[in-house]
């Protein structure tokens, strides 16, 4: 004769066990950093649980507890955060010939998740997916600059026009890229690199001789113009006062000529003058 329900252990027990495994099928927690994808086992998205808003403020969103009907139902987390994604090295060639050997990666996060659903499932897809756009959008930008460009202020512009060809990409899979990096760009060991510096060493150079020629240049036309300004200073002050004028420049004529005699060390100057000389008539008016 059987027992009643209610006095069977072993019946109550697994009673009890299949309620629990029921509620931990109906029930799951999303947490702040992701957001859920509730679909029918058929694949069709149903809705999302904590989806991404832009400006949206930690703590303020709708992660916690969420209810999925068993068997009818399944739960597929997605990153909220910003994720990462690496390049294998790749090779490019430049317009100047020279070729590269680039290391970049990207940052992104998915913004609407179930268009990445629909379209590439899962985020290891989507990475692979990212990683190689990336590289075929750095062959296709640095493939028309030279090897200088990425030493120079234009690389900025560069890592700009990359991360546009590759967001237009991104899109389709409701991920969004926020940045673009190139991490290191070298060229090959040996003959070719070697080659580069000498060209890049040559090039410097003649950078160097047009500046200082320019340089000379601009030097000569301060020297002039200071020269054409100090005559015409001198001008209007022989106007303004012309036997003043004639007695400075007697004056600084005779410092001159004189000034190194008598000086320790120096060359001495004789001169023989007559009393009557018009050279010193300076002289004979301050008698």
């Amino acid at each position: 004769m059987s027992r009643p329900f209610f006095q069977n252990p072993v019946a109550m027990g697994l009673t009890a066990l299949g309620l629990l495994m029921l509620i931990g099928m109906s029930v799951s927690i999303v947490p702040e950093t992701k957001q859920a994808i509730i679909s029918s086992f058929g694949g069709k998205p149903l809705r999302v649980v904590n989806a991404y808003k832009p400006d949206e403020q930690f703590g303020g969103t709708k992660a916690g507890l969420t209810f999925r009907i068993p068997f009818f139902e399944q739960i597929q987390s997605i990153d909220k955060r910003v994720l990462s994604v690496g390049m294998e090295r790749q090779e490019v060639l430049s317009t100047d010939q020279l070729r590269l050997q680039v290391d970049a990666f990207a940052r992104f996060r998915v913004t609407k998740p179930v268009r990445m659903y629909q379209a590439i499932r899962t985020e290891d897809r989507l990475r692979e997916q990212l990683r190689t756009i990336l590289g075929s959008a750095l062959r296709n930008e640095l493939g028309k600059r030279s090897f200088s460009t990425l030493l120079s202020a234009e690389r900025g512009q560069v890592m700009e026009n990359i991360q546009t060809a590759l967001n237009r990409q991104a899109r389709r899979f409701g991920a969004e890229v926020i940045d673009v990096r190139i991490k290191r760009a070298d060229l090959p060991e040996g003959t070719p690199l070697q080659s580069a510096f000498a060209r890049m060493e040559s090039a410097r150079k003649q950078e160097a001789i047009a500046i200082e020629a320019e340089g000379q240049k601009e030097a000569q036309i301060i020297r002039a113009s200071a020269e054409a300004e100090a005559a015409r200073i001198y001008a209007a002050s022989y106007n303004k006062d012309a036997d003043f004028y004639d007695f400075h420049r007697a004056m600084q004529s005779y410092r001159r000529t004189f000034q190194q005699e008598g000086q320790e060390g120096g060359p001495r100057t004789n001169i023989v003058l007559s009393p009557n000389n018009d050279y010193l008539r300076k002289f004979r008016d301050g008698r």
